[in-house]
């Protein structure tokens, strides 16, 4: 998934950042309001961490424009302010979810993954997909208790697709999700083509998998 980080502490940025990598997150930063107000007119994310304190403006007047071009986005306020009625404002202009600093990045990552549970409807390590079931904590898929061999990339390729059920995805942001920053030159050549592939002929020898779509000339989608 990928995150835009809006934080001005450079040594904090790297921190969350790093971290978020280390867990498979695709992480951008902006410093300021300026650099943030750019990435969200340009860039698709699934996660904005909304610094409040920011240099050259508040960021809780970032939160129109993230609605105005993110309309699936998840926001949560990450800031030092203490004040009720700043957690009462971001929440009634659209956040998330409020997490004050100092924080433990443990308590980001969980939060992170509750809010796509509490959104996508899943509320538990275990997600459905007609007769299948991919089992979240192991990364593994299994059909009435049978294991399927999927590798690493065409697990996270069928996890990405599900997190975006009925959206179309296309070949470029599943080859970001894959690789992040080191995307392969040649992504538009057959390699996610060919482990949608591999999905479809692994999971299609215990059922059929017609809930995995191609939408031709622009990538694919999981019709739930």
């Amino acid at each position: 998934m990928r995150i835009l980080l809006v934080e001005d502490e450079i040594k904090l940025a790297d921190e969350i950042c790093g971290y978020l990598k280390g867990e498979e997150y695709v992480c951008d930063t902006s410093p300021t309001f300026a650099s943030a107000s750019e990435n969200i007119a340009i860039n698709p994310y699934d996660f904005i961490l909304l610094d409040l304190g920011l240099p050259d403006g508040d960021g809780m007047d970032l939160i129109n424009e993230i609605k105005e071009n993110q309309e699936n986005a998840i926001i949560i306020i990450l800031t030092a302010r203490s004040e009720i009625s700043d957690r009462v404002e971001g929440l009634e202009k659209g956040a998330d979810d409020y997490l004050p600093k100092p924080f433990s990045l443990l308590e980001l990552k969980a939060r992170m993954q509750a809010i796509v549970r509490r959104k996508s409807g899943w509320n538990k390590e275990e997600i459905t997909i007609g007769s299948f079931m991919l089992d979240l904590g192991n990364k593994t898929v299994s059909h009435s208790g049978n294991p399927i061999s999927l590798t690493k990339k065409e697990f996270n390729v069928l996890h990405f697709l599900l997190i975006h059920k009925n959206r179309v995805i296309n070949r470029y942001q599943l080859a970001e999700h894959l690789w992040g920053d080191h995307i392969e030159d040649d992504y538009q050549s057959n390699f996610i083509d060919v482990h949608i592939k591999n999905i479809r002929k692994k999971l299609g020898e215990f059922a059929p998998v017609d809930w995995l779509e191609t939408i031709r000339g622009i990538g694919y989608k999981i019709q739930a």
